[in-house]
């Protein structure tokens, strides 16, 4: 099975927003407030987003979309 995290990723990408937070709602993980927090962030719910990023104990950052992504994937990457 594929890691889920790695599968939202993906559907991020693919601009599948919808179905890469159904992934990653109800996960309490770091890696899913983490990624729900993202998800917050491209639909622009910057109060809702950062909630999902305490949560994953991440600074709300105000890069770009694409550069956050990149920082997220490097981070799943080094896990």
């Amino acid at each position: 099975m594929q890691d889920i995290f790695l599968r939202a990723v993906a559907l991020i990408e693919q601009d599948q927003w919808d179905a890469a937070h159904e992934l990653v709602q109800h996960d309490p993980s770091v890696w899913g407030c983490l990624l729900h927090g993202y998800l917050h962030r491209i639909e622009g719910d910057m109060s809702n987003a950062g909630y999902w990023y305490r949560r994953a104990e991440q600074p709300l950052l105000t890069n770009s979309l694409k550069d956050e992504l990149t920082r997220i994937k490097q981070l799943l990457a080094s896990r």
